[in-house]
């Protein structure tokens, strides 16, 4: 850890830091030279020297780094780190205490109290992400509070910070016992196999669990099913086992293919009665327009930016032609699942998007549900685009 630093904060961000907005954007430096080791505690200070917050400086794509603590007298020392694992924990024990879900997000970020740090939960184990040099170097801090709070049977952890802002690919494992992969975790009753060793992502996103069961239990019984970007085909599971009649899974990624078997399989779903296809989601759309096919409920869940050999997605420009490919191969009275977890524009806007796509495929339709992210996944009021994710369940009138 570097030494603790003034930070003059410009005079236009001064009240919103004051105010608990957690980020420490670069724009809002003064003198940011003085920051030479990501680490580095900062003190911010306005202009006339006077304390706002006290931080630390580490690189993400968001910013320059995070405030800890509004209190001039807060030290940073391993009794913080306790403190904050054991509120974050003490705020989710319902979900350690639920046998039927034992995947869950246990420290989310600024929500949680320390930007740039995520530490999930699979049955015991955890994979901690580090999003900055600077987080990483109170690795030893945050490692011993974990254990301080609860049982663990190993670490993994995914270093999100190489020169890109990208995952550093290396071996994940940190300490403990090594579970035998896949292992079984479970989601209000489903499994799912994942891998806490294999790269960036470990085969499901914790965020839609409640997506997920909505899916099951409201709307999957007797419908067709098209599952577009479906990654390890989770969406797809829980459809099945809400009796769907039949589910087509589409992602790009030659590996979506064994993962999405691996996963109907655990569940004991025949994956020779679903439809698995790997193709460019673009592509697909094109033939299912030529092949005449329509399903029931449509789910869309692309990732915020998306790059294949012919198609270019960028959720905050490309989402409504996306949505417009949707509704022409939905059936009439069909749902369209719309997500997105992209933190540059809110819910108002995302529903601007549906609104003009079905003005111009001269549709109509109703807003059947809405949802962000789940109550472990953890927000902060005074960072609005920590709550990033937007799904809502859409039926198609007509057109």
């Amino acid at each position: 850890m570097g030494k603790e630093i003034d930070i003059k904060v410009k005079a236009k961000f001064v009240n919103k830091i004051a105010k608990g907005f957690p980020l420490i954007a670069k724009e809002s430096i003064g003198n940011l030279n003085d920051l030479q080791d990501e680490g580095s505690l900062v003190r911010l200070v306005d202009e006339n020297n006077r304390f706002l917050a006290k931080g630390y400086y580490g690189k993400q794509n968001k910013g320059y780094g995070w405030v800890l603590t509004q209190k001039e007298n807060d030290k940073i020392d391993q009794s913080f780190f306790n403190e904050k694992i054991r509120t974050a924990y003490d705020y989710r024990k319902p979900f350690f205490e639920d046998t039927e879900t034992t995947a869950f997000r246990l420290f989310n970020g600024e929500g949680d109290g320390i930007g740039g740090l995520i530490i999930d939960h699979y049955d015991g184990h955890y994979v901690i992400s580090w999003y900055s040099k600077g987080i990483y170097s109170f690795k030893d801090y945050i490692i011993k509070a974990l254990q301080n709070t609860v049982e663990v049977k190993s670490i993994y952890q995914k270093k999100r910070f190489d020169t890109k802002g990208q995952y550093v690919d290396e071996d994940d494992f940190v300490m403990g016992e090594q579970p035998e992969f896949p292992l079984l975790v479970k989601e209000n009753g489903v499994r799912f196999a994942v891998y806490l060793n294999d790269g960036a992502m470990v085969g499901v996103f914790l965020d839609q669990r409640e997506v997920r069961r909505t899916i099951r239990d409201k709307y999957a019984k007797g419908k067709t099913v098209l599952n577009m970007f479906s990654y390890t085909g989770a969406f797809s599971v829980f459809a099945a086992l809400g009796g769907s009649v039949k589910t087509t899974s589409v992602d790009l990624a030659n590996r979506s293919l064994p993962k999405t078997i691996e996963q109907f399989s655990v569940n004991e779903i025949d994956p020779e009665t679903q439809n698995i296809v790997v193709m460019d989601v673009f592509k697909y759309f094109k033939y299912a327009v030529k092949k005449a096919l329509k399903f029931d409920m449509v789910i869309l869940d692309p990732p915020s930016f998306a790059k294949s050999k012919k198609f270019t997605f960028s959720a905050g420009k490309d989402y409504t032609n996306l949505l417009k490919d949707a509704i022409s191969i939905t059936e009439d009275k069909g749902v369209i699942i719309a997500s997105t977890n992209c933190s540059t524009f809110d819910m108002k806007k995302f529903k601007s998007f549906i609104d003009a796509a079905f003005r111009e495929m001269n549709g109509k339709y109703e807003l059947m549900e809405e949802f962000s992210l789940p109550a472990d996944f953890k927000t902060s009021s005074d960072y609005k685009e920590g709550n990033y994710l937007k799904v809502v369940f859409i039926k198609k009138i007509n057109g």
